[in-house]
């Protein structure tokens, strides 16, 4: 076996759970932010952090074993690795509302972007410290006349993601660039009552290695979301997307991924049923309209999709503009389902229905506590190769994860933290890398992280 052949599976096995995921404090600004640095009608809020820790499974390799398998021993089994991580971030935006206090004159112009990147340095053999990477990401928005009947909104984003392949060949590996850019024209007439989203995005996955390339994706999205709102804090919401998604190199692959026309509708309510509590209820259609590929037969998802959200917060007024007010208003606990379906690298789609558990606790703007446990059922369709002959019967995985983060606040910009992620995916499948080959990936793994740092920030 190749380790271009077995590359070119495991990528599409491994890609759900990213090498590379954002580090916890980065997907939510009032974690990662401080109080900034004025200069002129601007804001800056730099940060670093260092954290060192450990992967016992960087390389996403099954926890099974057996001569057939070969993504699990005794040909490949799952290797940990010590890790360094430092990620130094940066963002810029135009004065926010507390620096805003007595302007008269509405802004016109209200910009963002931010920029973060994350070195990875390995301790072990020739082989591990062979891994070492840097992964990014860049978001920018505009918001032009914001507030007004009539605003638009600007935006683009890059990230750099790393994925190993479960071969462990940096040369041969699944690192991706995903280029994306948009705008949309919000209505918003009278005194706000009513709010209309009218969008476009473009997105590309560009996979850097020449082993990946047929998995490089187009997306291109026309978008609409409403909202009414008829009581203080409380709306009904509408939302639809329609996709085009193309796979311009997909030729060479022994699956098969085909352009698709998805299609989404939803309409719901979200809003406060007590002072302490909302509910956010969505539910809707979706299709799949994958293009047609003569005789071959073809999966379709065609179903109901939904999403549920309870959340209780430790304020009885979450979002109120007083600091501790604010600080109590990140502290809450939810519980939630969603149900949806994604296209599959695997070869047309899965179904995911995903029951979780989320919680946050900033207590005294000093102490943050933030956890996120699920479970997820992965409904896939029987998956074909290329030339329309049988890789695997309709199957279903059942993946969990869940992610614990903790940070300590030394001063305001000064904190030292905690991150721990478990994952797992249980599977009895195993999918023949070729129509003639005995040997199989197995769909078997488990993945622990652990990491200890320290973070300044402004």
């Amino acid at each position: 076996m190749t380790k271009r052949r077995l590359g070119t599976l495991a990528l599409a096995i491994t890609l759900l759970p990213s090498s590379s995921s954002a580090q916890e404090w980065l997907k939510d600004r009032r974690y990662s932010e401080g109080a900034g640095i004025r200069a002129g009608d601007y804001e800056i809020h730099p940060g670093i952090a260092a954290e060192g820790g450990y992967d016992s499974n960087w390389f996403s390799r099954s926890n099974n074993s057996g001569p057939n398998v070969v993504n699990g021993a005794p040909a490949n089994p799952p290797v940990g690795v010590g890790m360094l991580r430092v990620t130094p971030s940066l963002t810029l935006s135009t004065l926010g509302p507390q620096r805003m206090e007595g302007e008269v004159e509405p802004q016109k112009l209200r910009l963002r972007a931010g920029l973060s990147a994350t070195y990875r340095e390995f301790f072990g053999d020739d082989f591990v410290r062979t891994q070492r990477n840097i992964s990014g990401t860049f978001q920018g928005r505009a918001d032009i006349l914001p507030g007004r009947p009539w605003s638009g909104g600007l935006t683009a984003s890059f990230t750099r993601t790393v994925q190993p392949t479960v071969a462990g060949d940096p040369n041969l590996s699944f690192t991706r660039d995903d280029l994306g850019a948009g705008g949309e024209l919000v209505v918003q007439p009278g005194g706000g009552t009513l709010d209309w989203h009218f969008g476009y995005q473009f997105r590309m996955s560009f996979f850097e290695s020449s082993l990946a390339s047929p998995y490089t994706n187009i997306t291109q999205e026309g978008s609409t979301r409403g909202r009414w709102k008829f009581r203080p804090r409380t709306a009904l919401l509408y939302d639809a997307t329609l996709r085009f998604i193309s796979y311009p190199n997909s030729a060479s692959l022994q699956g098969s991924l085909r352009t698709s026309t998805p299609v989404r509708t939803r309409l719901g309510i979200n809003g406060l049923v007590t002072p302490r509590l909302s509910v956010l209820a969505m539910a809707g259609w979706a299709s799949s309209f994958f293009a047609t590929s003569g005789t071959v037969n073809m999966n379709q998802f065609d179903g109901p999709i939904a999403q549920v959200e309870v959340t209780l917060y430790l304020s009885a007024n979450p979002g109120g503009d007083d600091a501790k007010i604010v600080s109590l208003a990140i502290s809450s606990l939810s519980l939630g389902y969603t149900r949806d379906f994604a296209n599959s690298l695997l070869g047309d789609y899965f179904g995911l229905d995903r029951g979780y558990l989320r919680a946050s606790f900033f207590f005294a703007n000093r102490a943050l506590v933030t956890g996120d446990v699920g479970v997820g059922v992965l409904q896939y369709p029987s998956l074909l190769f290329s030339d329309g002959t049988l890789r695997a019967n309709a199957f279903t995985d059942i993946r969990a994860d869940a992610t614990l983060f903790a940070e300590y606040r030394f001063v305001d910009s000064l904190g030292i933290n905690v991150t721990g992620r478990y994952s797992q995916n249980f599977s009895k499948t195993l999918l023949r890398v070729d129509p003639t080959s005995t040997q199989a990936y197995d769909l078997n793994w488990q993945r622990l992280e652990a990491y200890l740092g320290v973070r300044w920030f402004m």
